[in-house]
C-alpha cells in the first residue's frame, strides 16, 4: 500500500487517544473513515475535528469490540457502505492494575474481552473484505507490554502477548496464501492518553497514583507523534511497528538479557513505583 488517499479505512476506540489521532492524520491524508468508539460523545468530538480538516468522507457508529454479534453487523455495515475495506486499526484498549492474586474475574474478562477479543473480532470479521479489496492491511495494537513483562500488569500483559502472536501467525497465513493484506503489529510505550486515568486497578491499588505516575513519568509521546509513526509502518508494510524511545530501549534489553530481564525488574520495581501504584 503506497497511499492512504481514497482509502477505507477503519479506527475501533477512535473517541480519544491514539484512535484519534490516526483518525486525523488519516483525514489530512485524504482517507475516507469508519469510526467507531463506546463513548458516544468522545466519538462525536472526534468526527467533528476530523470534519474541520476536510476528511473525504466519515462514517462513526458506537461500538462495544468486546460485543461479538454486533461487531460481526458493524463489519457488514461498513463494507457495505463504503463498497470496500481497505485498512482495519484495531486500537480499542483499556487498561487493568494490580497483582494477579488481587484482580476480581469480572476485571480479567473486561480486560481480555476489549484487549485481546475485541481486536480478534475486528481482525476477523474484516479480514474477507480486505483480501476482497486487493490493497488491504490490518494494524493491531499490541503494547511494549506485549514484548516484555511489568509487575502489576499480568492480564494487560496477557491480552497484549495474545495480539502479538495472533497477528504475527496472521501474517505469515497471509504470505503463505499470496493474499494482498499488510498486516503490522504495534507495539507502543508510553502514549500521552487518558488511559491510566480511566484504568481499572485492584481493591489493593491506588487508582490516582497509578495514573499519575502513568501521566508524569511514563507517557513521554503525544498521540499525534505516535499516529505519524503507525501510518509510517502502514506504507512501508512493516511487519512490526516499535513507538517511543521507551519501547525501542526495553524491548532490545529484554532481547539482550533474556529471561533474566525479570530479575533485573523485580529488583528495580519498588523504586520506581510509589506506594499503592503500579506501573
Amino acid at each position: 500500500m503506497k497511499t492512504l488517499d481514497d482509502k477505507v479505512v477503519v479506527i475501533t476506540g477512535a473517541g480519544s487517544g491514539i484512535g484519534r489521532a490516526l483518525a486525523l492524520d488519516l483525514a489530512r491524508r485524504g482517507s475516507r473513515l469508519a469510526l467507531s468508539d463506546v463513548s458516544e460523545a468522545g466519538l462525536a468530538e472526534t468526527v467533528a475535528l476530523v470534519e474541520a480538516a476536510g476528511v473525504r468522507e466519515v462514517r462513526s457508529d458506537p461500538l462495544d469490540v468486546a460485543d461479538r454479534a454486533a461487531f460481526e453487523a458493524y463489519a457488514t455495515e461498513v463494507a457495505a457502505h463504503f463498497g470496500r475495506v481497505n485498512v482495519v486499526i484495531n486500537n480499542a484498549g483499556v487498561a487493568l492494575a494490580g497483582n494477579l492474586l488481587d484482580l476480581s474475574w469480572e476485571d480479567m474478562d473486561w480486560i481480555t474481552g476489549i484487549n485481546f477479543t475485541g481486536v480478534l473480532h475486528g481482525t476477523k470479521f474484516f479480514l474477507p473484505h480486505l483480501i476482497a479489496s486487493g490493497d488491504g492491511h490490518v494494524v493491531n495494537l499490541s503494547s511494549l507490554f506485549g514484548l516484555l513483562s511489568i509487575p502489576g500488569q499480568s492480564m494487560y500483559n496477557a491480552a497484549k502477548y495474545a495480539v502479538r502472536g495472533m497477528t504475527e501467525s496472521l501474517r505469515e497465513e497471509m504470505l503463505i496464501a499470496g493474499h494482498p493484506v499488510g498486516v503490522t503489529s504495534v507495539h507502543p510505550g508510553g502514549i500521552k492518553t487518558a488511559i491510566a486515568r480511566s484504568a481499572r486497578v485492584s481493591d489493593k491499588e491506588d487508582q490516582a497514583a497509578t495514573a499519575k505516575l502513568f501521566d508524569e513519568k511514563l507517557a513521554k509521546m503525544t498521540p499525534e507523534r505516535a499516529a505519524e509513526i503507525i501510518v509510517k509502518g502502514i506504507l512501508t508494510n512493516k511487519a512490526r511497528v516499535l513507538v517511543g524511545l521507551d519501547a525501542h530501549l526495553l524491548h532490545h534489553f529484554a532481547r539482550l538479557t533474556g529471561s533474566r530481564y525479570q530479575d533485573v525488574v523485580a529488583k528495580v520495581y519498588g523504586r520506581i513505583a510509589p506506594k499503592g501504584a503500579v506501573v
